[in-house]
């Protein structure tokens, strides 16, 4: 199925992006020290600021619907919550960074705002997760450390509904789901099927990837009860606390990196196959059901597919042997090595490189019914989460490349 936007945003790759709560404008990281915000103007998305203030790349960002803060995480260890304020010297609306004291030694990785937007988490590659809330006396934001059974870097992070537990990926092969209760911030949490007492810090659950990958993406159901995790040995784990039951899905594509529920018993997930993947289940067992791209489907290179934003040059730069050199320098694609034109350096699929992060677009929680993707492309897409293609004869990227030569 056609996805219902295609935008080009850039020809650098996208690390991360966050729409505000209107959906009107986006926030993105175009694989650089500075965070690019786009409005839509009509069936475009033009820049309108750039909040620069970190010295590495930008590797997370978070857009917090209620309170209209962006929280950001870098390669430089630090994080930073930007607000609107009004200069007061020209009277314009500004984005103003205030620091967050996070206490690491290694780059922050990862970043997100709890669902009441009272505090954020922040991952990272000191074995650590920073929980950080906002002390008004110092006017600045103060950091607690999970630290305790974490010996490797943290790749992702994903909080419960209570707003009390975090889901944790990381490098050492595990996700965990652990209490980063605040005594000061938090009411006491309701009992839920992951424990009734949880203090700072403790442990309610740790799974293993089956066969030892990196656990690339983690996810709370919209009610908390269940949790889904993506390794890089190609798989995708479904944990069921409270009937003890864990579903293991084993791909033959390639490994995902990021994940998203779209209801109770559906998610959606993507990375290195370039195409958003649809699991469906429920407690009595779970599967690949199709995806909402449709890689059968021949697209023309360089052509605009239906939505907006189509990325074809004009001018002087249609021609193949722009197109050749252009990937080959942007996405690594040598030539066909059957000669037939610049249109078979081109993936079957929508993205034309990995997906890197994939989120809920439009509907509430727990009936999402579009999501958006960003990847390496340079590219930002609306899905309909209803417009499935079927799982039957869907293969791994591999099996598309045919036409093409990757060097």
């Amino acid at each position: 199925m056609a996805p219902s936007e295609i935008h080009s945003l850039s020809q650098t790759p996208i690390t991360a992006h966050s729409f505000n709560a209107d959906r009107s404008q986006v926030a993105v990281s175009l694989n650089s020290n500075d965070v690019q915000i786009f409005a839509r103007q009509g069936q475009e998305w033009k820049p309108t600021d750039v909040l620069s203030e970190h010295d590495k790349l930008i590797t997370s960002i978070d857009w917090a619907p209620n309170t209209n803060r962006i929280v950001t995480s870098s390669q430089d260890r630090n994080a930073y919550v930007w607000q609107q304020t009004q200069d007061p010297q020209t009277g314009a609306t500004i984005w103003k960074p205030t620091l967050v004291l996070l206490r690491i030694n290694r780059a922050a990785t990862f970043v997100r705002w709890s669902p009441n937007e009272d505090k954020f988490a922040v991952a990272s590659g000191a074995r650590a997760i920073a929980i950080c809330s906002f002390d008004p006396e110092g006017d600045w934001w103060v950091s607690r450390l999970l630290k305790k059974p974490i010996r490797s870097t943290v790749l992702s992070l994903d909080w419960h509904p209570n707003n009390v537990l975090l889901a944790a990926g990381s490098a050492d092969m595990k996700a965990r789901v652990l209490s980063a209760y605040i005594k000061d911030v938090d009411k006491r949490p309701a009992p839920t099927v992951w424990g009734e007492k949880l203090p700072f810090n403790t442990i309610c659950g740790e799974y293993t990837s089956p066969t030892g990958g990196w656990v690339h993406a983690v996810g709370f159901s919209p009610s908390g009860d269940v949790l889904a995790f993506a390794s890089h040995d190609s798989s995708i784990t479904l944990v069921y606390p409270g009937q003890q039951a864990l579903y293991t899905i084993k791909m033959t594509s390639l490994p995902l990196l990021t994940l998203t529920w779209t209801t109770e018993n559906s998610i959606v997930a993507a990375g290195h196959d370039c195409q958003p993947l649809v699991f469906q289940g429920s407690e009595s067992g779970w599967e690949l059901s199709g995806s909402l791209d449709d890689p059968s489907s021949n697209k023309s290179a360089g052509g605009a597919r239906s939505g907006f934003g189509g990325a074809a040059p004009v001018g002087r730069l249609q021609s193949a042997a722009f197109n050749t050199f252009r990937n080959a320098d942007s996405r690594g694609l040598g030539s066909a090595t059957s000669g037939a034109g610049s249109g078979e350096s081109e993936l079957f699929t929508v993205h034309q490189n990995t997906i890197t992060s994939v989120r809920p677009y439009a509907g509430a929680p727990g009936n999402v019914a579009q999501v958006s993707t960003s990847g390496v492309d340079g590219k930002l897409v609306i899905w309909d989460t209803t417009a499935v293609t079927p799982a039957t004869g869907l293969g791994g990227i591999a099996g598309r490349l045919a036409a093409m030569q990757l060097k």
